[in-house]
């Protein structure tokens, strides 16, 4: 893929005159983004000090719905920055979320990360093997978000259409093929979740889903607070809930990414929260892809004792 747009050492900010062609760039059997990763700061992310107090939420790329619908990522941006502030909404009216909880991958992202105090909050995509070999000695926290594949890879479609670092699409029926055959950011659906779920005892982990938490998500949240020692008061909980609801988030500015420049994201091709809801995929999918998915997804998961939520009717309840 080859388009260009403007780019400086934080995506986020495109002040920089310099112009870079973005593409994706194999690595270790892994895609990463030229201009936006860096191979040999990617390789140095193992060697991170790890403090007891970090916290790591991963998602596949558009796992919690738009960067990628209402996405995983931006999700837990919120919800994790909300916690932390015990429910307190003005950080989040300051920043971005992707500036208060950046991306670990990202070019320049290790000065950041040394410079910032406890508790540090960090997303990332990297698959397992990227990551700081301190967690697997039990330092700092993982939360891993995993949503059905199906509805991913939608998601990921209509982000790749919205976003000026990814390649635009010809069609769905192209993007299937490829996401099937992992030739985007993120690589493989199904490799990337077995290899953090295969090596869950190794960290302090929790697997939640992006339909338990439209199912319920004051539970969810109630259990990220356990999991991360986090003790808050009854209104100090009701606070997290309701600025993490998809409806709040999308009137935020600083949650949905309407201040992102048109040069990293058009946005007249899309929104960045396109619609956070389950089952989408029955509206792309035709029966013979749907099959076929299956198939893939039965003989690939087969070892896992993972379900997953296909169909928002499978829903009694949505925030």
């Amino acid at each position: 893929m080859t388009t260009s747009i403007r780019t400086k050492t934080d995506p986020l900010d495109s002040t920089d005159p310099q112009v870079l062609d973005y593409m994706l760039v194999p690595h270790r059997n892994f895609n990463l983004i030229n201009g936006v990763h860096s191979p040999d700061e990617v390789d140095q992310i193992q060697n991170w000090e790890i403090r007891d107090s970090d916290i790591f939420a991963v998602t596949y790329p558009k796992s919690v719905s738009t960067l990628l619908g209402l996405t995983g990522t931006i999700w837990m941006q919120q919800i994790l920055t909300l916690i932390e502030a015990k429910g307190d909404v003005t950080p989040n009216t300051e920043h971005l979320n992707a500036q208060r909880v950046p991306w670990i991958e990202l070019i320049g992202s290790e000065k950041k990360f040394n410079a910032t105090p406890s508790p540090r909050l960090r997303v990332t995509h990297l698959q397992y093997k990227f990551m700081p070999l301190a967690i697997r000695q039990k330092r700092g926290k993982v939360i891993y978000v995993a949503r059905n594949p199906k509805d991913v890879l939608v998601s990921y479609y209509h982000f790749h259409k919205y976003a000026a670092m990814l390649e635009t699409p010809k069609d769905f029926n192209d993007f299937f093929e490829k996401f099937m055959e992992g030739k985007v950011f993120g690589n493989c659906w199904f490799e990337h979740i077995k290899m953090w779920y295969a090596n869950r005892d190794n960290m302090n982990f929790l697997y939640i889903t992006y339909e338990e938490m439209i199912k319920d998500l004051r539970s969810m949240v109630e259990r990220m607070c356990k999991f991360l020692g986090k003790d808050l008061t009854e209104e100090q909980m009701a606070s997290v809930v309701e600025h993490s609801t998809f409806r709040t988030m999308k009137q935020n500015p600083q949650a949905n990414y309407e201040t992102v420049p048109d040069s990293l994201l058009d946005h007249n091709k899309g929104t960045f929260m396109r619609k956070g809801t389950i089952g989408d995929w029955k509206n792309h999918f035709t029966v013979a892809q749907s099959e076929r998915f299956n198939s893939v997804f039965q003989e690939k998961m087969r070892d896992l004792p993972l379900s997953f939520t296909w169909d928002i009717n499978d829903v009694t309840s949505v925030t």
